[in-house]
């Protein structure tokens, strides 16, 4: 009989939560991870909005990646500079993904578990002790 006991391993949120319904991008799926491995959500709504959220994600980091490469200021063929147009659309995408995070309430702290301060948390008694040395 062997005692060896099988190797363990790290499981993540992005493993062990729920998946998009639709596939995303990279910076749709990395918001999707972010999100999920702080809050739960499991509801369809819920999980709807997100999708929606990090799809957004997706465009606006596209429109970016544009705007980039062209820069922020065009030329028409006449000549005359203008702002790009993507930059517009970057914004209200940015904006629409801000305002869904809002909705789905991840604005707030995440949820998370309550334990023991970490340590340096407060004063030691030998501070403590200090404190009223000077007072007096």
């Amino acid at each position: 009989m062997s005692s060896k006991k099988p190797p363990l391993s790290l499981v993540g949120p992005a493993t062990t939560g729920v998946h998009p319904p639709r596939k995303l991008g990279l910076h749709g799926m990395s918001l999707w991870t972010r999100v999920m491995g702080d809050y739960r959500i499991e509801d369809v709504a819920g999980i709807e909005y997100l999708t929606q959220a990090c799809a957004g994600e997706d465009r606006a980091e596209t429109l970016a990646e544009a705007i980039e490469r062209d820069g922020p200021v065009i030329y028409t063929g006449s000549g005359t500079p203008r702002t790009h147009p993507a930059i517009k659309d970057e914004l209200a995408c940015r904006a629409f993904v801000v305002r869904t995070l809002e909705r789905l309430g991840i604005n707030y702290e995440a949820v998370k578990s309550p334990g023991r301060p970490g340590r340096g948390v407060g004063i030691s008694w030998e501070q403590l002790d200090d404190f009223k040395k000077d007072a007096d």
